[in-house]
């Protein structure tokens, strides 16, 4: 016993002195290693049934991830916390992810010894592939807790509990990485819809392999639209897309908008097929309809929507954030503003209740507002433009399949500068419907509204 506490001992001061030294610059030889994952948020589930009652314990697929501390200590780092993770043999034959969300400061990632990634961004969760990194087995995992090292985050978020929808989940190396879906007018003006949906395709053996992707999708009332499945030959060690365009008739009987007295959802689900057998399913819900940015006016349906504002961020739990809510559209509030991204519940209850909601990415450095100088402003300090764009992105592709994301902001007043005209031009580049906006731009060209 005493041998064992000698050596986490020893391995936790190391940890805590690398922690100290600024990060190794990246060679193309040794890259710096960040294995983050920036993706629609989502855990596959081993059967319909599971999934559909997002029953995540009884999938097999996640582990809790609920780290306690195990060295308190003075100044900016200010705890160690730690927890050790039994990782199954079947795990170890596909794709490990860790998911970390509401750790409450910011933090340094490191398992069985290796540091895996420096996250300054306390609000938006972060993904981790650590397929490499984890082994069969008792597995150590530490963070390395700061004080606000950024200066970014928005100030007095919410109190929720400490890692609370953190997880580390596993996927078969034939898997979905990632998908875009929405289901939008026909673009010729036809009266029906069209589901748009890319699937990214990953194969993680060395070698070509095939991979069966499928979806169904089922009408507000329980009638099953459409199924249809497609196997693509992937290169190993990478991924491919797959794209589904079918027409979805009668939608315009289910518009999704705001104000309205009900705010239908279309039920989607992904799955995945290998040897006659499903692998892994995926459940969405998606509106009808879209909104965008026409001749400077924000348009739904063909009419310009007016958007009644109120700024809501999650509360503690899920019920009190519905009481909320609910609270807010019977005021007459149609549109919500977080301060910076919130759990992603959050948006599926904004999506069941029809409220618009402008995302907000966790940007917020008043300060020094004014100040145009370089390096003035953190908008206008070139050292800081990769944690603005990374802030950005985190947001952006957590929440872009909600139907009831109108908008992006790319943060709070902030000033303007170089930074921010970044993340726009990155926004929009990725973006080609819905507005991008700031309201620190004062009458420069990075915001659209």
């Amino acid at each position: 016993m005493k041998r064992t506490i000698l050596l986490l001992t020893a391995a936790l001061g190391a940890a805590i002195a690398a922690a100290q030294q600024p990060a190794p610059a990246p060679t193309a030889a040794q890259p710096r290693p960040t294995d983050r994952v920036r993706r629609t948020e989502t855990v596959p589930y081993d059967t319909r049934h599971d999934a559909e009652a997002r029953d995540r314990a009884a999938s097999g697929h996640t582990i809790d991830f609920r780290p306690e501390v195990r060295v308190a200590t003075e100044g900016p780092l200010y705890a160690v916390l730690g927890q050790q993770i039994e990782i199954p043999y079947v795990w170890t034959d596909g794709c490990v992810y860790l998911r970390i969300e509401n750790p409450q400061s910011a933090y340094q990632l490191w398992v069985n010894d290796r540091r895996v990634a420096d996250v300054d961004d306390a609000l938006t969760p972060a993904e981790f592939d650590l397929t490499e990194y984890v082994r069969q087995g008792k597995n150590d995992f530490k963070l390395l807790m700061f004080d606000d090292r950024g200066g970014l985050d928005a100030r007095n978020p919410v109190a929720r509990a400490a890692f609370e929808g953190s997880c580390l989940y596993y996927q078969e190396k034939r898997s979905i990485a990632d998908f875009e879906i929405a289901l939008a007018p026909d673009s010729a003006g036809r009266d029906f819809g069209v589901l748009r949906l890319d699937l990214l395709v990953r194969n993680g053996y060395n070698y070509d392999e095939p991979v069966t992707v499928g979806y169904d999708i089922y009408s507000p009332q329980g009638k099953l639209l459409d199924f249809d499945m497609r196997e693509v030959v992937v290169a190993g060690r990478s991924v491919d897309t797959v794209r589904f365009r079918p027409y979805i008739y009668h939608t315009f009987d289910n518009k999704w908008e705001a104000g309205a007295k009900s705010a239908p959802l279309y039920k989607v689900m992904l799955f995945t097929r290998r040897d006659g057998a499903y692998r892994e399913y995926m459940p969405l819900r998606i509106g009808f309809g879209r909104t965008e940015l026409v001749d400077g006016k924000l348009m739904r349906f063909g009419r310009e929507l007016r958007l009644e504002k109120a700024v809501c961020n999650a509360a503690a739990d899920r019920k009190t954030t519905l009481g909320r809510l609910r609270a807010l559209k019977s005021q007459g509030k149609n549109t919500v503003c977080p301060d910076y991204p919130q759990p992603d519940w959050f948006y599926d209850l904004c999506d069941e209740l029809g409220l618009y909601v402008i995302d907000r990415a966790n940007i917020h450095a008043p300060e020094r507002r004014t100040d145009r100088s370089v390096g003035g402003t953190p908008a206008n300090d070139p050292a800081l433009a990769d944690e603005f764009l990374e802030r950005v992105k985190a947001m952006y592709y957590r929440s872009r399949n909600h139907t009831c994301v109108i908008a992006f902001a790319l943060g709070g007043p902030s000033g303007n500068g170089y930074n921010m005209y970044k993340a726009y031009e990155w926004l929009k580049s990725v973006e080609k419907h819905r507005p991008v906006l700031y309201e620190d731009a004062d009458g420069e060209w990075n915001t659209d509204l």
